[in-house]
């Protein structure tokens, strides 16, 4: 992408070729460039050589990084406004934020976000040392105060949480949480506000959790929206309060793939130094891949609570994520097809289904509990063959746990397809047991 800077920036009347992209390289190399607003600063610095320079500076960067063209005599709100980056930005805040938002508060936010930088900060500290020392069981002996605001203090330092993983940080945060009675800011511990604790919002703690309000720097690796700080039971049925926490996990089953071609410039200056030897040098291009299949039962009264709640949640993730998603419906079990409608009246056989790409994500959705007539040879033979195809095949569960022992079928399919439940903590490990598989036949 980069390899067009420069032109792109001469187009603007602006001074800039490969030696722009040299220093720009440098930069990150030296580890000076780590966000959008970092890039947009380098740059600056390296392309403006008077104040006449950063209209057209402005207008060249947020074509090019941002895919937000000014055109001639528009302001830049009103450029933003009007962009596709925006208004897909603006979905995914507004459903986080979950209260009524003007335009301008929203573009204020938008460009707070485009132009954080990471130069204000001095020092990164180890969150992983931070942990360990910490103490989840700690009193929260401070008086509760009913003052809505916190001190705001000055960030110098982040905290790099990358070497826990998701599961501990969770299960820490509820240990602190069932310790918290009052507000707090600025620390280390504590689910709060401004500080370098894994678990808050507005402070600089790499990869850790956002809990409401907005991030400090984009940095977390969950998000949680709500002031009651913990608001989502990761164990209980998937409904409309804990749907982005599934979503988050169903993110995971995301893979690189790398597809090779052609480097032709490299091929050329290769072959010159030998001499006019010219040997095809080839460099790899990485894809996000995510292509996934959805079985959801939607037959019985059992599984009515369940059906429009997972839909939701597989129409975010086609509104999120480019990938390939299909949805298919089926009553009870699957026998010899499956339905593309919600009715059941558009069949295709299983046959077409397991003609699609071993790479495909499976995800059935059902309650598996129907009488045991109902999985007869041709169900075990239809349940056995979707698994076999694809590798990565998991069956999600809403119904109870606890309940999963005493249903014959559930026991029986369990043994036939790797069953998990419907709950953001279930979707997790069942992401996690997908991507411990391989995809080879």
């Amino acid at each position: 992408m980069l390899s067009s800077l420069p032109e792109h920036f001469r187009e603007h009347g602006l001074k800039a070729d490969v030696r722009t992209l040299l220093l720009l390289r440098k930069a990150m190399q030296k580890g000076l460039v780590k966000t959008l607003g970092d890039i947009y600063n380098v740059l600056k610095g390296i392309i403006v050589k008077e104040p006449a320079d950063m209209g057209p500076f402005t207008k060249a960067y947020y074509a090019y990084f941002l895919y937000i063209p000014i055109k001639p005599g528009q302001t830049l709100e009103d450029a933003i406004l009007r962009s596709e980056t925006f208004q897909t930005w603006k979905t995914d805040y507004v459903e986080e934020a979950d209260r009524d938002i003007t335009d301008e508060e929203l573009i204020n936010t938008f460009l707070d976000e485009v132009h954080l930088t990471s130069y204000d900060i001095k020092e990164v500290v180890s969150g992983k040392e931070i942990w360990d020392k910490d103490n989840p069981d700690q009193e929260d002996t401070d008086p509760i105060s009913d003052d809505d605001e916190i001190a705001e203090r000055k960030l110098d330092k982040m905290a790099d949480y990358s070497e826990l993983s998701l599961e501990e940080l969770l299960e820490r945060m509820e240990k602190v949480r069932e310790q918290q009675k009052t507000r707090h800011g600025g620390g280390s511990h504590w689910i709060g506000t401004g500080g370098i604790s894994p678990y808050g919002h507005g402070g600089a703690a790499k990869n850790g959790i956002r809990v409401g309000g907005q991030g400090g720097g984009k940095m977390a690796r969950k998000v949680m929206g709500d002031k009651n700080y913990f608001p989502i039971d990761r164990d209980s049925t998937l409904n409309d309060n804990n749907i982005d926490a599934a979503l988050a996990s169903i993110k995971g089953v995301i893979e690189e793939s790398a597809t090779e071609k052609l480097d032709v410039p490299n091929t050329i200056k290769s072959g010159l130094k030998r001499g006019g030897l010219f040997i095809p040098e080839m460099s790899s291009e990485k894809n996000e891949e995510l292509k996934i299949i959805v079985l959801i039962d939607n037959g019985g009264y059992s599984m009515a609570p369940y059906v429009r709640t997972v839909q939701n949640l597989f129409r975010k993730m086609r509104t999120r994520f480019a990938h390939d998603l299909e949805v298919y419906y089926f009553h009870n079990t699957i026998y010899d097809r499956v339905y593309t409608d919600e009715r059941r009246t558009k069949a295709i056989s299983i046959e077409k289904l397991l003609s699609h790409n071993k790479d495909y994500r499976v995800f059935i959705m059902g309650d598996a509990a129907m009488a045991p007539y109902e999985i007869n040879s041709l169900s075990i033979e239809s349940l056995k063959s979707i698994p076999k195809k694809f590798k990565k095949c998991v069956w999600l569960n809403p119904e109870p746990i606890k309940y999963w022992p005493h249903t014959y079928t559930i026991q029986l399919i369990k043994q036939l397809i790797p069953m998990f439940p419907l709950t953001p903590a279930g979707i997790e490990r069942a992401v996690r047991s997908m991507n411990s598989k391989g995809t080879e036949s």
